[in-house]
């Protein structure tokens, strides 16, 4: 069972490497259009999307636990929040005894995991492994593991239009150049942000609601994030086709670059089957004595 626990593990850290990216400006750009018009436009493109084939990459400092590099690749949707990806790379690695690459699946806010044919016999041949992280950290008592797992589940749940909004807010904005990426023309944009100019800027994320703006500001506080180095690359689309951010938080530098296709692609994320399926949380209420909130010790 402890292969289980790491790997939960290593995929909280995964989780907690997914976070919101930053930037704005009114600077002039090619089309006679400002930056701040070209990523406002890249916003609603986006938005009206949905969904679009993912590549991402991290990595993230050992003081954060299971740090490493991470690359998962697949479909994301943000309308709703869905995703089925291939996660691999040295974060996995260190658990000798868990797969080289781990199919994730994310639905209605509950994590999936495929743990390979090669599980435990007391599984059954299930070879999914679903993870209700806030459920999880509710149930444990552990402060600091709630904090963790919910602020790690919200980070996953973060899409590109959230991403734009807040790049909507850079104050020092600039327009790079222009850059062929993967073959596509884009315009190259840079800048930065730090959490305190979000939190003190009246019109920080000005395309989002007040209700949505609070709960990006708050996730942001709860991941311990200081500010934000980003970049993002706009084809004549006007929809972003790589984002890299690098964050800085009090254990270190973290890193993403994201790589986003075929805008729309069908995100229609199934859950597995219960047959399949064994849930985390039962695990560890059988390991660990653990009981659900208000659960009554009479039997």
């Amino acid at each position: 069972m402890n292969r289980l626990h790491r790997t939960a593990a290593a995929t909280a850290t995964a989780l907690l490497l997914t976070g919101v990216a930053a930037c704005g400006s009114g600077e002039v750009t090619g089309g006679h259009r400002t930056a701040a018009q070209v990523l406002t436009a890249a916003y609603e493109k986006t938005s009206e999307a949905k969904s679009a084939r993912i590549t991402m990459t991290m990595s993230a400092p050992a003081a954060l636990g299971d740090g490493g590099d991470m690359k998962m690749s697949g479909v994301m949707g943000w309308d709703p929040t869905v995703m089925d990806v291939t996660m691999r790379g040295s974060a996995l690695a260190a658990d000798p005894d868990a797969p080289e690459r781990i199919r994730m699946i994310l639905r209605d806010n509950v994590m999936y995991m495929d743990m390979g044919a090669d599980t435990p016999a007391e599984l059954d041949g299930k070879r999914w492994m679903k993870m209700d992280l806030a459920a999880i950290a509710k149930a444990s008592g552990d402060e600091e593991m709630q904090k963790q797992m919910t602020s790690g589940l919200e980070n996953m749940n973060q899409d590109p239009t959230e991403q734009l909004a807040l790049l909507l807010d850079s104050p020092n904005l600039k327009h790079v150049g222009t850059e062929k990426i993967d073959g596509a023309e884009t315009e190259h944009y840079k800048g930065t942000l730090t959490v305190k100019e979000m939190m003190e800027s009246g019109d920080s994320l000005g395309v989002l609601e007040a209700d949505e703006r609070d709960k990006v500001l708050k996730e942001v506080e709860k991941a311990g994030i200081k500010g934000y180095d980003t970049e993002v690359w706009v084809n004549d689309d006007d929809l972003p086709v790589r984002m890299d951010v690098g964050m800085d938080t009090p254990q270190g530098d973290i890193e993403m670059s994201m790589t986003f296709s075929d805008y729309g692609a069908k995100a229609e994320v199934e859950a597995p089957s219960a047959a399949d399926t064994f849930d985390l949380m039962d695990m560890l209420k059988e390991l660990e004595g653990l009981e659900d909130p208000g659960e009554s010790t009479a039997s």
